[in-house]
């Protein structure tokens, strides 16, 4: 049993315990390590994907695969790279998010070439829900891919005691997108006004679409 004067939500407390005691460090909780509550798994595995953590060397592979494409970013909140720096930088903000686990960027890649990213889906918790963001290199587009990656991780959260609501949302005129969420078993719940900025289109907050799972 860990003593009484431990303050367990201190990052202090965990490197002492480490230091003076390392073995404990295995039945304490993650919160004494100064991370975030939610956990989910580092790797998962579908019958065709292989989702990951990013790492460095990912940067580069991004950056050829879908960063600088202009279709794909058409509707999502960033616009494409010029510069492969900017892709060094988002994966780097990537890799601090899973050490913090604040949120939970997953990079795709095809089962067997584990090296190779097709693209992201992103696990962000708040409360009893968890936001979802996903992008796809266009030449995998239409195989189903996606909705697989979202099936699977949608179905891990939902399996976490704390989450009881994934959510996604998706511009009203992104009909693709709104397709695959309801492939992968999503509900729309209702339009939003003014709801998000998707400076490639234009300058101005658009409406969207609210699509949710729960348990």
């Amino acid at each position: 049993m860990l003593p009484a004067w431990l303050d367990l939500e201190s990052r202090p407390t965990s490197r002492i315990i480490s230091l003076l005691c390392p073995e404990l460090m295995s039945v304490v909780p993650d919160i004494c390590t100064g991370k975030g509550e939610a956990m989910l798994p580092t790797n998962i595995v579908t019958t065709r994907l292989y989702l990951r953590e990013p790492c460095v060397s990912d940067a580069s592979r991004l950056f050829r695969a879908y960063t600088t494409d202009t279709e794909v970013s058409r509707y999502l909140v960033w616009r494409p790279h010029n510069a492969i720096t900017e892709a060094v930088e988002f994966i780097a903000i990537c890799i601090e998010a899973w050490g913090d686990r604040t949120h939970f960027p997953y990079v795709i890649t095809l089962a067997g070439n584990e090296q190779e990213p097709i693209g992201m889906v992103e696990a962000r918790p708040k409360g009893h829900t968890v936001d979802l963001g996903y992008v796809l290199a266009r030449r995998f587009w239409g195989q189903g891919i996606m909705t697989e990656a979202l099936v699977e991780l949608t179905e891990r959260c939902l399996a976490q005691p704390e989450y009881y609501r994934v959510q996604a949302t998706c511009d009203v005129e992104n009909l693709a997108s709104a397709r695959l969420l309801e492939k992968a078993g999503f509900s729309r719940e209702g339009r939003l006004e003014r709801y998000a900025l998707h400076p490639n289109i234009g300058p101005e907050p658009r409406a969207c679409f609210m699509y949710a799972r729960c348990r």
